[in-house]
């Protein structure tokens, strides 16, 4: 961490009064909330008209609170946009943001709602908190004033900030994190000056606070992890899926392995914008988690998770290292995931091992299937290079994927079921980062806890056969170090992606 990371770090320790000074395990929800959305408006609405449909929203996601308090929930995540939705430019959104102070001030909104200003959605959370002695995890729009002494000040004299916020089970503020890695529509909000490390401390555990993008970047969420050492991270999200290798419950519970963290990712609930995943995910494996892109409502989930999770050190680089290639039987073809260009060979058998290499990344794969069936094929592909749409990140990836159809340029494109079983499978790379992170994920977008696991040396390899048929094995590896070297401007980036996008439009 850079000094000036330091000095943006804010922690804040909170013990609520309970029987016991500490906990061995808790009890975690989510809510994935169908949020109600204002209409769409490029002007101000009046204060009053904002409020009325944050209200509405906050009737639902009391109904979960309460839900979830009943069932001995000590802590519930809610979604990112959860309160008033995201169809919103600098000026329409003013009216649904408050001002919330810096923990620090020792505040009860419930007990005092007037000590900064109008702050009637502040007051509620403390109040649903306080009511239900429970942690409350929101996500609700943060402004603060500036002026023409700050050369950083925008033209409207103020900033504002995509923004959770936590109250302790007494609806005390605790924590308040302003999103730093802002997704690439979110033009209504500012990007904090520094990035916040923020935390909070509870009877069990120390938990760390991200938003829905900041998870593909190393500041703050590594961070939390490797030099604050929280135990759990809590996630409001309007998580976009895109397969195979980002949908919500594989990258989310991938992510929790990899760092291994619990991690209490709340989605919102929109199917047409393809939102939907949400989970309570611990380092060895989901303990729950909901996909489901056809029902209309919300969804409650609560698990037990421990305090103090252990996690394996893995060495991801280990195993491949000393690993020679093995022999692929056919030649390499090119493919494209998510825009970017893999280098696939296609499993010839019901069984085999193969090799395949992109730059500094070769990886292996062992495998057997149950059957070989004429009507699927997959493929091993490796990337290895800079990513550059809805986002500018360096990847290195190991994936045993199905392809869309059997003919070999599918090979990479978005599928959601399979017919193929896999008996075994072992995958590893040569990556040049140990910031990697293992998915599996199976047919209908379904996750397989405890069918398989990650080796110290960085093997990721089946415990048994798997439950139901394969969309994809991956190793999903993050080279944070290379993002900082990436010599493209903001500028040139996004005139990249409007032209991939409008190439991807042409497509279809």
């Amino acid at each position: 961490m850079t000094t000036s990371q330091l000095l943006a770090y804010v922690a804040i320790s909170v013990f609520c009064v309970v029987k016991v000074s500490s906990r061995d395990t808790f009890i975690a929800a989510v809510y994935e909330h169908a949020v109600i959305l204002p209409d769409a408006t490029l002007i101000s609405v009046p204060c009053e008209e904002a409020l009325v449909l944050m209200n509405r929203n906050l009737d639902v996601l009391e109904g979960a609170i309460t839900a979830a308090a009943k069932q001995g929930a000590h802590i519930i995540v809610t979604p990112e946009d959860g309160i008033y939705g995201w169809k919103f430019n600098r000026e329409s959104i003013y009216p649904y943001l408050e001002d919330i102070p810096d923990p620090q001030v020792d505040w009860i909104p419930c007990n005092h709602p007037n000590r900064f200003g109008h702050t009637p959605v502040q007051e509620r959370l403390s109040c649903l908190a306080k009511d239900n002695s429970i942690y409350v995890v929101a996500n609700i729009g943060d402004k603060k004033p500036c002026n023409a002494s700050d050369p950083q000040c925008p033209p409207d004299g103020r900033y504002q900030y995509n923004t959770n916020v936590v109250f302790d089970c007494q609806g005390k503020l605790v924590a308040r994190y302003h999103k730093q890695n802002l997704f690439m529509s979110e033009d209504q909000f500012n990007v904090p000056k520094e990035p916040e490390v923020v935390t909070f401390n509870t009877t069990f555990g120390r938990f760390g606070i991200i938003t829905c993008f900041d998870i593909l970047f190393h500041d703050p969420a590594v961070t939390l992890v490797k030099d604050f050492h929280v135990d759990t991270i809590v996630f409001p999200t309007a998580w976009m899926n895109v397969l195979p290798h980002l949908s919500a419950i594989e990258f989310h519970s991938a992510w929790a392995m990899g760092m291994g963290v619990n991690f209490l990712a709340s989605n919102t609930h929109h199917p047409s914008k393809k939102m939907t995943g949400s989970g309570i995910y611990a380092p060895d494996s989901p303990r729950a988690f909901y996909y489901d892109m056809k029902t209309k409502e919300g969804k409650l989930l609560l698990s037990q998770l421990d305090s103090h999770p252990k996690h394996l050190v893995v060495n991801w680089t280990s195993h491949a290292s000393g690993t020679e290639a093995l022999a692929t039987g056919n030649q390499e073809f090119k493919g494209t995931v998510f825009f970017d260009g893999f280098t696939f060979v296609e499993l010839k058998g019901v069984a085999g091992n193969y090799t395949v290499c992109q730059k500094e990344l070769c990886c292996h794969l062992s495998y057997k299937m149950s059957e070989k069936r004429a009507d699927e094929i997959y493929a091993l592909g490796a990337f290895d290079g800079l990513h550059t749409v809805e986002g500018s990140y360096h990847l290195q990836i190991c994936t045993l994927l199905k392809c869309k159809t059997t003919n070999r340029p599918t090979c990479g494109e978005a599928v959601e079921t399979a017919s193929t079983r896999f008996d075994m499978f072992s995958l590893s790379g040569s990556f040049g980062t140990q910031y990697v992170f293992p998915e599996v994920l199976l047919s209908g977008i379904q996750l397989a806890p405890g069918e398989f696991q990650v080796s110290s040396d960085g093997r990721l390899f089946s415990l048994k056969p798997l439950s139901g048929p394969v969309l994809t094995v991956t190793l999903f590896g993050r080279m944070y170090e290379k993002d900082h070297t990436t010599n493209a401007s903001p500028d040139l980036i996004s005139q990249t992606l409007k032209e991939k996008f409008a190439a991807s439009a042409l497509k279809h």
